[in-house]
Formats: C-alpha cells, sequence, structure tokens
C-alpha cells in the first residue's frame, strides 16, 4: 500500500485504537473503506446481470423514481471524476500526488455507471426493488461514516480545511449515497400486464421491496387483520402463481417423465449391448464362454427411475437460495463468542477504552439480528419449498391414480393411495425444513471443535471421541427405525382400506348390526399398528437421551482432561464460558441431527412408496386411436383381443365392430357376456392385446352407476362448461328432469350429496345422461342407461335422446341394454356371448338369421306381462286423477332410497309407477298434454323464492386461540398424573442443568482465587454426576412421554371410531366420506407423530427458559424488573 498512499500516508498500524478518539490511518480510509462495496458490486453484477437475462418479470415503464436514481448516479460519477481531474490538474502544476488519489476515484466513479446501468437494466427486465443495489448503497453508506466523522474532526482540531475541494466533494458523495439508499427502500410501480394489475387480491409479497420481503413487513396488514378478529378463507391473499398447483405439479410431472425416459433409454442399451454380443458368438453357430455367460446370466432388474432426482431438478435450485442463507447464518453464528472473548477481555483490562465495551456490546447486537434476518430468510425458502414438494407430490400422485392399470389398482389399494396423498406427502414437507441440518450440523461441529481447539488445545479430542462413538448408536437406531416405519406404514394402509370399506358400506353395516365385529378388526390392526409406533417411540427416546446428553458430556470430557493432563491448565471464566458458548452453538447440531436422520429415514421409506407407486404401469393412451381419419366409421374395432390385465385371462376376445357416422348401434347379450368390458375397452380401460381401435372426434360416456359430483343440480349437467339457457332447457325436457324441479327444493340449484345421496337412481342416471347430451360429443357410449329408470320414463328418453328422432339424431351412439322393446328401431345390433361377437346386424337381419338372437327372442315374450300391467292401470286409473300432476314423475326409484319413507307409502308408489307405464292411456295423455303445455313456456328452473338449503356443509375449524379444554382432552387421554409426572421430570431435568451450570461457575471462581489443583476431582466428580443425572433423567421423561403418547393416541382414535359407529346414517348421507377419512389418516397421524414431538419441543423450550431466567435472576437480580414487560410483550405478541 506504500506504493498507492506514499510515507507519508499510512496504511497500519492504528494507533488510536487505544485513545478515547479513536480514527483510521487515511491511507486506509481513502483504499479499503470506498473500495470494498465496488468490489462487491463487480463481483455479483456477472451473475446478476445473467440472473436478469433469464427471468424477466415485463417492463416498467419510466417513474419518477427512476428518473431521480438515474440522475443522481450520473451526479455522483460526476462528483468522483472530479476529485480524479482535480488531481490530474494538481499533477500538472508540479505538486506530488500518491496514486490513490487518481486510482480511488476512478474505481468508484466506474461502479456508479455500473450502478446506473443496472437501476436501468432492472426497469426494463421488471424489477420492482433490488436487493443487490440495497446492499450496495447500504455498505456505501457505512463505509463512508468512518471518513464522515473523521474529516470533521481533522477539521475541528486544524481549526480549517486542508483541500476544500475534496473535503466537498466527499459530504456531496455522501449526501447522494445517502438518498440513493434511501430511494432504494421505494418499490417501483408493477410491470405492465402483471398480476398485481389485475388481480384485486394480490399477495403484498410479489410487489415488495428488498427490505419489506428481509424484515417481513408486507405480513403486517395480515398480522393486524388477524389481531383484531380470527382469518377466515376470505381474508387470505391470492396464491402465488409460482406456488400454484397450475406450475409446481407440471414442473414435476416433466422431470419426472425425464427421470423415466433417461431409465428407459439405458436399459434399451444395455439390452442391445447383451444382444449384440450374443448375436456375435452365433454368427459362427458356436457360442463361447462369454457369450454362454451373458446368455446365461440372469437378466438384472431395469434401473427404477429416481424420483429423488426428479424432486431436486425441479425444486432444488429454489432450495438452494435458502441453503445460501443457512450456510451465511452458521458462519456469523461463531462471531458471537469470539465477541464474547473480547468482551472478557475488556472486563479484566482496566486500562481499556470505554468505547470498547459499547462496540463490542453493538457488535453483539448487530450480529444477532443480522442472524436472525438471515435464518428466518433461511427458514421462508424451506418452508415454501416444503409447500410446493407436498402440492406437487399430491397432485403427481392423483393424476397417476388415474391412469395406472386395472392390475395396479389391485395392488395399491384405496388406503395405500390416501396415505400417499395425505402422510407420505407431508413427510417430504415436515423434512424440508430441517433437512439443511444434514450438512450444516457437520459443518457447526467442525467449525465449534476448531474453536474449542483453539481454547482448550488436545484436549477437545475427549469430546470428538465422545461424539464418535454415538455415530454407530445413532446408525442402528436409524435402521431399526426405517425398518418399523415401513411396518407402520403397511398397517396403516390396511386400517385405512378396511376404513374406506366400512364407510362406503356403512348403510349396510348399520342395517346388519355388524358395528362391533368391525370394529374390532379395526382396533386390531390398530392395535399392531400401535404395537409399531410404541417401538418407534422407544429408540427415539433412547436417541433423544443420548444426543441431549452429547454436549454435556463433550464438555465434562474435555474440562476434566484439560484439568488432569497438565497441572499449568487452569479453567479461568474466559476459558470455561467461551467454551460453554461453543457447547452450546454444538447442541443444537448435536439435538436436531438425529432428528432430521429420523425424518430422512421416514422420508425414505415415504420416497420409495411414492416412487414404486409412479412407476406403475399406465394405460396406454395408444390403445385407442382417436385421429380424425377420413372414414365412413365413427367407430371401428378390427379383430380386438383385450383383458383386464396382461397376466389375466382374455375377457374379450376376435371383437370386430364398424359402426357408421350417425348410427344407432345396440350391443346386446346375457349378464357377464362382455358388454360393459367392450364399452370399456373403447375408452381405452383395458388392456389391448391384438387388434386395432379407432374413434373419430369426442366422446360421451354415460356409465351404468352414475357418477355424481357434491355440487348443484345445474353444475352436474354443465360439468364446467359455459351454461346455454336455451340448450339446457332442451336437455332437461329431453331427459325427463323437468318434472323433478318442481320436487327438488332449489329447483337445479338444489345441491346434490355426496354420490348423489339425495336423488333416486333413476334421477341419478337421467342427470348423467343430461351431462352427456350437454356435451355435444362426437360419439356416445351408453351403458345401459336406461336400467335404472321406468318404463315409460325409459320410453320418453329413447324417443327424446337416443332414438332415431332424438336429441342425438345424427350422433354416433352405442346403447348397451336389456330392453328389448327398443331394438326396433336400431339401425344395428351387436349380440355378444361369453366375450366373443356371436352376431351382427339389424333387427331383421338377425331375425331372418334365425340364430342365437332370433331363437332368444322367441323365448322371452312380453305379453303376458304387458296385459297384467294393462289389467292393474285399468284399475287405479280413477285414482289417478286425485293426485298432483308431479306426483307421477317420483317414480318407484326416487323412494327405495329414501330410509324415512314407510313401507305403505312405497308400496302405493309403486302402483302409481306401475300405472303410469301404460302408453296408451287417454287420461294419462292428456295429463301429459297439459304438463306440457303449462311447462314449456316458462320452465320451473329456479325457485328463488324457496331458501337455499344447503346439503353438504363447509367444513369448519376453529379459530383464534386454541381453547384450553382441548389442552385437558389431550392430558385426559395421556392421563394426568402422567402428564404431572411428564412435566416434573422435565422440570428435575432442568434444575439439574442450572446446578451443573452453576457449579461450573464455582469451579471457575476457585481458578480465579486459588490456581491449585487441590480440589479438581471434587469439582469434577460433582460436576459429572449433575450431567449424568440430567441424561437419566432425559431417558425417564422421554420414555414416560412415549408411553403417554402411545394411550393418548389409543384413546383418542377408539373415541372416535366408537364415535363414528353410532353416529346416525344421515351424518353420512351429508358429509363426503374424504372428509371422513382424513380424520382417520392424516388427523391420527398428528397425534400419533406429529403433536408428541410438539409436546417435547414445547417442554425443553419452556423448563430451558424458566432454568435461563433463574440462572440470569441469580447472577443479575436486577433482571427480574424487565422479566414482566417482556413477558407481556411476549404475550401479546404470541397469543393475542
Amino acid at each position: 500500500m506504500e506504493l498507492l498512499c506514499g510515507r507519508e500516508l499510512p496504511f497500519w498500524p492504528n494507533l488510536t485504537l487505544h485513545s478515547d478518539r479513536p480514527d483510521l490511518p487515511e491511507c486506509f480510509q481513502l483504499s479499503v473503506l470506498p473500495w470494498a462495496p465496488c468490489i462487491y458490486l463487480w463481483v455479483t453484477s456477472p451473475f446478476y446481470i445473467l440472473y436478469l437475462r433469464r427471468n424477466s418479470r415485463g417492463y416498467i415503464m419510466m417513474s419518477v423514481l427512476n428518473r431521480i436514481k438515474t440522475a443522481l448516479g450520473l451526479i455522483l460519477w460526476i462528483v468522483c471524476w472530479t476529485d480524479l481531474f482535480s488531481s490530474f490538474h494538481e499533477m500538472n502544476q508540479d505538486h506530488i500526488i500518491p496514486p490513490i488519489y487518481f486510482v480511488t476515484p476512478l474505481i468508484v466513479g466506474m461502479t456508479m455507471l455500473l450502478a446506473t446501468f443496472l437501476i436501468q437494466f432492472e426497469r426494463l427486465r421488471g424489477v420492482q426493488s433490488s436487493g443487490v443495489l440495497f446492499i450496495f448503497w447500504t455498505i456505501s453508506v457505512l463505509c463512508a461514516i468512518v471518513p464522515f466523522r473523521s474529516k470533521i474532526l481533522h477539521a475541528k482540531q486544524e481549526n480549517e480545511v486542508r483541500d476544500k475541494l475534496r473535503f466537498t466533494t466527499f459530504y456531496m458523495y455522501f449526501g447522494l449515497i445517502l438518498t440513493e439508499l434511501i430511494l432504494s427502500c421505494f418499490n417501483e410501480k408493477p410491470p405492465l400486464f402483471s398480476r398485481a394489475g389485475t388481480d384485486p387480491n394480490v399477495c403484498p409479497e410479489t410487489t415488495a421491496g428488498f427490505l419489506s420481503k428481509m424484515t417481513f413487513w408486507w405480513f403486517t396488514s395480515m398480522a393486524i387483520k388477524g389481531y383484531k378478529s380470527p382469518l377466515e378463507n376470505k381474508d387470505l391473499w391470492s396464491l402465488n402463481q409460482q406456488d400454484s398447483s397450475a406450475l409446481v405439479v407440471p414442473s414435476l410431472l416433466n422431470q419426472w417423465e425425464v427421470e423415466k425416459a433417461k431409465a428407459l433409454s439405458e436399459q434399451s442399451v444395455k439390452d442391445q449391448a447383451a444382444f449384440t454380443k450374443a448375436d456375435g458368438g452365433a454368427e459362427t453357430n458356436h457360442v463361447g464362454p462369454e457369450e454362454a455367460q451373458v446368455l446365461l446370466t440372469p437378466r438384472k432388474e431395469s434401473r427404477q427411475p429416481s424420483f429423488l432426482r426428479a424432486l431436486l431438478r425441479a425444486f432444488g435450485p429454489y432450495f438452494l437460495i435458502g441453503s445460501a442463507y443457512k450456510l451465511l447464518q452458521d458462519l456469523i453464528t461463531f462471531v458471537n463468542p469470539q465477541l464474547l472473548r473480547m468482551l472478557i477481555d475488556f472486563t479484566k483490562n482496566t486500562h481499556a477504552p470505554l468505547w470498547w465495551g459499547y462496540a463490542l456490546a453493538f457488535l453483539m447486537f448487530g450480529t444477532s439480528l443480522l442472524q436472525t434476518l438471515i435464518l428466518h430468510q433461511h427458514f421462508q425458502y424451506c418452508f415454501v419449498t416444503g409447500m410446493r414438494l407436498r402440492s406437487a407430490i399430491i397432485g403427481a400422485i392423483y393424476r397417476k391414480s388415474l391412469v395406472i392399470t386395472n392390475a395396479a389398482k389391485r395392488s395399491s389399494t384405496v388406503g395405500e393411495v390416501v396415505n400417499l396423498m395425505s402422510v407420505d406427502a407431508q413427510r417430504f414437507m415436515d423434512l424440508t425444513t430441517f433437512l439443511n441440518m444434514l450438512w450444516s450440523a457437520p459443518l457447526q461441529i467442525i467449525l465449534a471443535l476448531f474453536f474449542l481447539w483453539q481454547n482448550l488445545g488436545p484436549s477437545v479430542l475427549a469430546g470428538v471421541a465422545v461424539m464418535v462413538l454415538l455415530i454407530p448408536f445413532n446408525a442402528f437406531i436409524a435402521m431399526k427405525t426405517r425398518t418399523y416405519q415401513v411396518e407402520q406404514m403397511k398397517h396403516k394402509d390396511d386400517r385405512i382400506k378396511l376404513m374406506n370399506e366400512i364407510l362406503n358400506g356403512i348403510k349396510v353395516l348399520k342395517l346388519y348390526a355388524w358395528e362391533t365385529s368391525f370394529k374390532e378388526k379395526i382396533l386390531a390392526i390398530r392395535q399392531k399398528e400401535l404395537n409399531v409406533l410404541k417401538k418407534t417411540a422407544y429408540l427415539s427416546a433412547l436417541s433423544t437421551m443420548a444426543w441431549t446428553s452429547a454436549p454435556f458430556l463433550v464438555a465434562l470430557t474435555t474440562f476434566a482432561v484439560y484439568v488432569t493432563v497438565d497441572e499449568e491448565n487452569v479453567l479461568d471464566a474466559e476459558k470455561a464460558f467461551v467454551s460453554l458458548s461453543l457447547f452450546n452453538i454444538l447442541r443444537f447440531p448435536l439435538n436436531m441431527l438425529p432428528q432430521v436422520i429420523s425424518s430422512i429415514v421416514q422420508a425414505s421409506v415415504s420416497l420409495k412408496r411414492i416412487q414404486d407407486f409412479l412407476s406403475h404401469d399406465e394405460l396406454d393412451p395408444e390403445n385407442v386411436d382417436r385421429r380424425n381419419n377420413a372414414s365412413e366409421y365413427a367407430v371401428t374395432v378390427v379383430n380386438g383381443k383385450f383383458a383386464w390385465a396382461k397376466q389375466d385371462q382374455v375377457t374379450l376376445d376376435n371383437i370386430n365392430v364398424l359402426v357408421p357416422q350417425g348410427s344407432l348401434l345396440a350391443v346386446v347379450g346375457h349378464v357377464g357376456c362382455g358388454k360393459t368390458s367392450l364399452v370399456s375397452a373403447l375408452l381405452g380401460e383395458m388392456v389391448k392385446l391384438e387388434g386395432q381401435i379407432s374413434i373419430r372426434g369426442s366422446v360421451a360416456y354415460v356409465p351404468q352407476q352414475a357418477w355424481i359430483q357434491n355440487a348443484s343440480l345445474r353444475d352436474n349437467i354443465l360439468f364446467g362448461r359455459p351454461y346455454e339457457e336455451q340448450k339446457y332447457r332442451c336437455v332437461l325436457e329431453a331427459c325427463a328432469l323437468t318434472p323433478d324441479l318442481e320436487v327438488l327444493p332449489g329447483g337445479d340449484q338444489t345441491e346434490i350429496g355426496e354420490k348423489g345421496i339425495n336423488l333416486s337412481g333413476g334421477q341419478r342416471q337421467r342427470v348423467s345422461l343430461a351431462r352427456a347430451l350437454y356435451s355435444e360429443a362426437d360419439v356416445f357410449l351408453l351403458d345401459d342407461p336406461l336400467s335404472a329408470v321406468d318404463a315409460h320414463v325409459a320410453k320418453h328418453i329413447f324417443d327424446k335422446v337416443i332414438g332415431p328422432d332424438g336429441a342425438l339424431k345424427g350422433k354416433t351412439r352405442v346403447l348397451v341394454t336389456h330392453g328389448i322393446s327398443f331394438l326396433p328401431q336400431v339401425d344395428n345390433i351387436l349380440v355378444l356371448v361369453d366375450g366373443g361377437v356371436s352376431e351382427a346386424g339389424s333387427y331383421q337381419e338377425l331375425l331372418q338369421q334365425n340364430g342365437a338372437f332370433a331363437e332368444f327372442l322367441r323365448n322371452y315374450s312380453l305379453d303376458d306381462i304387458i296385459e297384467d300391467q294393462e289389467e292393474l292401470t285399468l284399475s287405479l286409473v280413477d285414482e289417478e286423477e286425485d293426485f298432483p300432476d308431479d306426483a307421477l314423475s317420483n317414480h318407484t326409484d326416487m323412494v327405495d332410497n329414501e330410509p324415512v319413507v314407510n313401507e305403505a307409502r312405497r308400496k302405493f308408489m309403486r302402483q302409481i309407477s306401475v300405472m303410469s307405464n301404460d302408453p296408451e292411456n287417454p287420461k294419462k295423455m292428456s295429463r301429459r298434454r297439459r304438463c306440457s303445455e303449462r311447462k314449456h313456456p316458462e320452465p320451473p328452473l329456479e325457485k328463488e323464492e324457496k331458501k337455499e338449503n344447503k346439503l353438504i356443509q363447509a367444513e369448519t375449524t376453529e379459530t383464534g386461540r386454541v381453547k384450553l379444554k382441548v389442552y385437558w382432552e389431550y392430558m385426559k387421554a395421556v392421563g394426568p398424573l402422567l402428564s404431572l409426572f411428564i412435566c416434573f421430570l422435565y422440570g428435575c431435568q432442568s434444575a439439574a442443568a442450572i446446578g451443573a451450570n452453576f457449579w461450573l461457575s464455582e469451579w471457575t471462581n476457585d481458578a480465579q482465587l486459588n490456581r491449585t489443583q487441590a480440589r479438581v476431582e471434587m469439582r469434577v466428580g460433582v460436576y459429572a454426576a449433575l450431567g449424568l443425572s440430567q441424561g437419566v433423567l432425559v431417558m425417564f421423561s422421554s420414555f414416560t412421554l412415549a408411553l403417554g403418547k402411545i394411550q393418548g393416541s389409543r384413546k383418542l382414535h377408539q373415541a372416535l371410531l366408537d364415535n363414528k359407529f353410532h353416529t346416525p346414517q344421515s351424518f353420512f348421507d351429508t358429509t363426503p366420506i374424504g372428509r371422513i377419512i382424513n380424520r382417520f389418516s392424516k388427523d391420527i397421524y398428528v397425534i400419533d407423530e406429529v403433536l408428541p414431538s410438539t409436546v417435547l419441543m414445547f417442554l425443553g423450550t419452556f423448563f430451558a427458559s424458566v432454568s435461563t431466567m433463574i440462572v440470569i435472576i441469580c447472577s443479575t437480580p436486577i433482571f427480574a424488573l424487565v422479566i414482566g414487560p417482556l413477558a407481556l410483550i411476549y404475550f401479546f405478541v404470541q397469543v393475542c
């Protein structure tokens, strides 16, 4: 530096540090201080510019704020180069100017130009607030404070200003950079056409500035709103676009497809290599030993695609930003012990200036503040990554469950899929929060041991030996935990599967009074699950005991070896408390590492389960050719051979079907002949073994059992399509739904329960048919839609919808039916017998062939049944007029599923239904005409005057503070006495920790008063006894907590199960099954595993805080005055 500054401007040492008016050397102020922000900006700019080029957020119009910042940047460049030209001017006047006066203005001026360029480039890329420039201006202001003070002191000391120009330009420079710092705290306008300008409820995080994001100030408004009143869903902001499932799910699926493609290509290369090698030996008609080995070696399993790699590629880059924050926080953590060492030295040095103490206290506070800001940024990135992980995994599993083959559905039960989406996905979210501890904990341990080595020397190796001995113990626990985890998830899958079957058949179960037997089955599986959970809890208790005692054991062995290995080694306050601060830093990674390892073990089990599920075979989308080829046939099946699974026997064989455009094909046959299987094959739901299938245009499918959503009747028909009133009314009329709207309390806005619980079977079928009709597809696959409705309704639907003159006239229709009376009106008939096509042709052709179809028709005559119905109709025709017109639209099927209707009324309605089957009854026809004439002008689609009764109530959650009753219920489940005993054990453990700290303080006082080794054995022995008793108490408290957790889980699950089995049927009719399943899967998982660990963390933190306050009050009694206000502030922030 002497070459730059000259001999007159020393760089170091600083002789004023030990005075009451400290100052830095002038050369240091001219070089290091102005260069530091410049180096930062030039180093970060290339990476920042590259990032901005790849990530554009839009375009921001030039604003007043942007113009001012740009103008100030140019003025700063002019001010800096004014100093440069001034130096050239002085050099021309033969003045000796040190090179530093040329170099520094040049560097700073070029940096200001770079900052100005970044201001404009950020505007063009849509950056509203720049973190890079905010840090640059902050460092510039902090580095300029020292010369700001120094120049004033020199001017005051000399009563004049030596260099007026540089004095003036510096203060102009300081004012300008301070203004730039203030302006950088404000945001630019949102980019053009951004979501912030169109979404009225956009999350303020998207437009928050750098300072607001670092301090989470953007969340303040939500916190205030939550303080004033409990928050509800409508109070929340819109989800950030980058966090929405519309982006995160495809991102993960794309990476998963890449992984699958890689695994497939690697396997194909290996197979090709093996084939080539074997083929080379076969060319000479002789198989050598190498070829024989290739041919005889059993084929290795193909490499499974790695779901972990897909997760890392999809979410790894974002997570790495949080990892960078964590690395920075870890490094800053070790600054405070060094500052503590300096502070202890300051207290010993009576001649040290007072400003040293203030500076050290300020640095300790600033370091802790910076550490807190960085740590919470790390947690923010981890939480967001975990949320995205969970959303993406659930979305991937859900999408996979829709396309897996029938063979895969046999191995992956409903219980497993539910657990994959609720429990396994949640484990990834929980793991993400502390995943960085996997590398952070070893880093902190290594740094702590390094500083301990500097403080205590080789004695720290004894502590390292203790940690090394604990590693195999923890590895054994992790292996056993993984084994138990796999077993536990298997029992959980079995339990949820059985619970799902029980809930689906709860009506039958209650009618036959089977609750007790099924409850015993559930409890037997639950007992197996709890047995495994108990073993896992005991292993966890051992692990907690080992790693909680680890920091103390390390400290004990280190101190004991240090004071005994050499008589000159004295444990004074500096060595003891600096070492203790390092041991306290060591405590967190040592405590967290086993928990992270345990979470990784659990997540690895979940990863394997999810990977296996996502690797299942999928239905081949190429099974059905959907290209719109120019052909006269809308549906074509040539030499089709189909099975439900590849290993199953063939279900359909030698299927040849040609359906012309716009024709109606009827598929008939006896029960079990393969009619529904044929429709499934046309949909691509079966495995195509041979042949070809092609369908032209879009497809609408009406299944045998109607699928109804928990939505309004109109939403069930529209199915996401736009509402067109005229088209909608025509669909209702065609599907005979208009009379039913008179009965429904809210018209077509009536909420339909889960699985259509408040509709009859016929109504559900007609809603399903109306949905297909409204879709206006090209091809309609109708799987026996007329079987669930009455005869006269079936005739109406066939005439108005399916038949040659119906609404689907001109559309291609494939109708599976048992209705023999409709067959003369269809274009072609396909007869299936035992999975094969027996006959095909028109109605007359099949009769002329005199084959199986003709024989079937001759043997099955409906004449007698029709005559009986006519006689019954004539006897009841006079009673028909006594009822409202719409009563006849309430068919028998409507009341069959209503348990509240008595048997007499059910029989009476059946009689009315039979009476309505006669199409020739003149009174009935006149009634229909009257209904038609009355309803056509203005169909009663909506009954606005009726109050809408919501069938399925929204799931409610408790808001505000958790009531004491909830805590008391959990304590009762665990056991009140056992709960108190657990708290007592944790209190004893904290008391042992306090005693150990007090004893160590007395030990260091002995060393300060009398530097002899007379009482070393006693001090070490008592310290060891206190520490070991703490470890034993930790073990007992962990075991007791494990017992309480198992007992609480058993009681709460049994109470929930008993309650559900004693709940009336109406509850299951109005509550979605998924909601009940979630109580038995996700919420029981929380009670089993999440809640106990939360209680453990609370008890540990609570007693640690109490013990800390007790120690501080004993050493500094005046601190007791501060505890009250601090407790009130904490209570206000955390609870209110």
